[in-house]
């Protein structure tokens, strides 16, 4: 559980620097809301990943499979953070927005790996708690791109705020070098067939094709309005007429401390029901919580108001993410974590950055209220695809085929077959 911590707190800085951080950035030095909708589509390595997923999966760095990995990304992660804090937005937003796109590639990349490190590290009883570690360490690692950054801009020029935020990723330097390497079968991969393919035929023949297709499905929409709703959190409350310090102390920090005690009463609850049970109550409170935004919309710049919406919502994220990751980590093989989970979270992701681009140039023509209204309309889909890939009454997904000892196992086992098969 101190290991998934840690990896919450590494995983977590380098995409809130990307989706609080930089957007409030980029609209104090004047860019437009509609240039920073776009810059949603940076994320899309988050999707992409996926495809050099298999790569991570398969080939061991100096340190091993999953610590090598960890540790190039994290240096990498460093070096890029820094250095965009010294481009100027204003006469060189492109290369903002390639210094962005890498951060990306650095920070998915370092996702894949330590997503399979943590489904390697937990038994199948230990997923909901354990990922709910991860979550609420994930959402702390929110205070210092969000918060503290934040503060630190209204008397530090933004270059030195950006390496002292790269500097916190020697926390995931630390974990890397710290932990041991996971115990795992070995599997011998012999040609691309087996590198590529296989973690996805896997899936596929645990599955069946109309279980893959509905489950992710509800994967790229369970988060779809709450993605949107937070697009353009940092520049909506600079448009209300609040200061970067009563963001950085009062939004931020609400946020963050309802998140994590939503992600906590969520392990709690999952303790006791199943993860199906989960995703039903708290995507519930999650879709509900959206339209505290076109309340505070409304109202204008209210400091307990902004405290009270914001504390709901993030309450909402909190629950709503623990029941999704451990669901994602369910659906998974430990055989081709890396490959798998990466499917799932890009799956995930695709919104944030796709729906996202478009949140700019939607304030903009309907307004603030509405397009908050939009966003809780927007979350409607993901809760009816779980009468499919969650039925209320059941303990596991519709379509789980095997006890959850046994499935690596018969992974492992089909793996071989296909492996000698001409």
């Amino acid at each position: 559980m101190l290991i998934c911590v840690f990896t919450g707190l590494a995983s977590g800085m380098p995409l809130y620097l990307l989706y609080q951080l930089v957007p409030l950035w980029l609209r104090d030095n004047g860019v437009s809301l509609a240039e920073i909708g776009l810059f949603a589509l940076v994320g899309l390595p988050y999707s992409w990943k996926v495809i050099w997923a298999p790569l991570i999966d398969r080939f061991e760095l100096p340190l091993g499979l999953r610590r090598g990995w960890m540790l190039f990304t994290q240096l990498g992660l460093i070096v890029t953070i820094g250095f965009i804090g010294t481009v100027d937005p204003v006469t060189n937003l492109s290369l903002v927005a390639v210094m962005a796109t890498v951060i990306a590639v650095f920070s998915a990349s370092q996702d894949v790996a330590i997503d399979a490190y943590r489904r390697e590290l937990l038994s199948d009883d230990e997923l909901g708690l354990g990922n709910s570690v991860h979550v609420q360490a994930y959402r702390i690692s929110s205070l210092i791109p969000g918060s503290l950054a934040i503060v630190l801009a209204d008397s530090l020029p933004w270059h030195l705020v950006f390496w002292i935020t790269a500097g916190f990723m020697s926390i995931g330097v630390a974990l890397s070098l710290s932990i041991k390497e996971p115990s795992r079968t070995p599997v011998a991969h012999k040609n691309i067939y087996s590198v590529v393919v296989t973690p996805f035929a896997d899936y596929v023949e645990r599955r069946g094709w109309a279980g893959v297709l509905l489950a992710m499905s509800f994967m790229v929409l369970y988060k779809l309005g709450d993605n949107m709703a937070t697009a353009l959190s940092s520049p909506f409350y600079l448009d209300l007429g609040f200061t970067k310090t009563e963001i950085g102390v009062w939004a931020k920090n609400a946020g963050l401390w309802s998140s994590i005690v939503g992600a906590m009463i969520g392990g709690a609850i999952m303790l006791r029901v199943s993860i199906n049970k989960a995703l039903w109550l708290f995507g519930t409170v999650q879709l509900l919580s959206i339209g505290g935004f076109a309340i505070l919309a409304a109202t204008g710049p209210v400091i307990w108001l902004l405290a009270a919406v914001i504390s709901f919502e993030y309450l909402g994220v909190g629950l709503g993410t623990a029941a999704f990751v451990a669901y994602m980590a369910r659906e998974s093989s430990r055989t081709f974590a890396a490959t798998q989970i990466a499917l799932f979270t890009a799956l995930a992701a695709l919104p944030r950055s796709m729906a996202n681009a478009s949140t700019g140039f939607l304030v903009e023509s309907l307004g603030w209220v509405e397009f908050y209204l939009l966003c809780m309309l927007a979350a409607v889909p993901g809760m009816l695809l779980l009468l499919w890939v969650a039925p209320w009454g059941a303990d596991h997904g519709p379509d789980e085929p095997v006890a959850p000892d046994n499935e690596d196992r018969g992974t492992l086992e089909r793996f071989r077959n296909r492996e000698a098969s001409p």
